[in-house]
């Protein structure tokens, strides 16, 4: 059950209620496709979930959420489809997968599928807990390929942890850092980074931030409502991150960064071909790095 004290942690359904919403719309209107999705959550979201099958309520469900996020919910799920074709691409080599703040997130066992590539799922403990109890449920027995890795961003060695768990820093690694920097302090971000600044040459780092401009309330891009539940009611909110400077930043730690992602690339790319009214939120932005 969760704990009250962790709002952090609560904030793991979201992403994947998303993602099996999504999932009830036809393939070539998806803008990410994850069939597992609807059954890593809980029963009495499965059941709200599986009510968006109709189309008036499915459509009713994502209005809300762009009336309170305003193109949120197209960012959030094509964030979710980069992070699925970076990884995805045949021309990418590499012989580990790190998801850093994994929360219910699928994609471990969608690889499992079809490799027996390693993952390791790093998050903390109360999200870590809850993930086995659901693989067991949905899978039966968790793949041998997947391991999961409970971590204090703010407290512990990241990479002595992985390690201890199996991890080889001596391979090719695919960090995905997916919806979590906001929620550590800047210092943690950084210190994050410095971890990750020995990875093995080869290694891809896709990391996706908050702008800074809407964690100090200098704009707010229309979405108050996300200003007011995450810096104003809870400061849940820590960090932000300036798309301009995100390059230096990762120059600082070894990285050398490939592109940026954000609502033009998200609206040409994934919005467009599926004919659908939406547009993509500007506060959000997934970065592509390289060693």
């Amino acid at each position: 059950m969760m704990q009250p004290s962790n709002p952090a942690a609560q904030t793991a359904f979201g992403p994947i209620v998303l993602s099996a919403i999504e999932h009830h719309e036809q393939p070539g209107a998806r803008l990410v496709d994850d069939d597992l999705a609807a059954s890593f959550l809980p029963s009495r979201l499965r059941l709200l979930v599986g009510l968006t099958r109709i189309d008036a309520l499915r459509r009713a469900a994502i209005a809300a959420s762009n009336r309170t996020g305003p193109g949120l919910w197209a960012s959030i799920a094509c964030r979710k489809r980069y992070i699925d074709e970076r990884l995805s691409d045949p021309v990418n080599e590499f012989d580990t997968v790190v998801i850093l703040g994994s929360g219910l997130d699928t994609r471990a066992y969608r690889i499992a599928r079809h490799s027996d590539l390693p993952v390791f799922e790093v998050d903390q403990q109360v999200n870590i807990d809850r993930k086995a109890a659901v693989v067991q449920r949905v899978l039966g027995v968790a793949p041998e390929s997947v391991h999961l890795v409970p971590v204090d961003f703010e407290q512990d060695d990241l990479m002595s942890v992985l390690a201890a768990h199996g991890y080889r820093a001596d391979g090719r690694t695919f960090f995905l850092w997916e919806g979590v920097t906001q929620y550590l302090a800047p210092e943690a971000v950084r210190a994050t980074l410095s971890q990750l600044s020995g990875a093995a040459t080869g290694s891809r780092l896709i990391v996706t931030y908050i702008r800074q401009d809407f964690i100090d309330g200098t704009q707010t891009y229309g979405a108050e409502a996300v200003y007011r539940r995450f810096r104003q009611r809870s400061q849940l909110w820590k960090s932000g991150l300036v798309p301009e400077e995100v390059g230096d930043l990762l120059a600082e730690f070894g990285w050398r960064l490939v592109e940026q992602a954000g609502p033009s690339y998200y609206r040409d790319t994934y919005i467009r071909p599926t004919g659908r009214a939406l547009s993509a939120s500007p506060i959000e932005w997934t970065a592509l790095a390289e060693r």
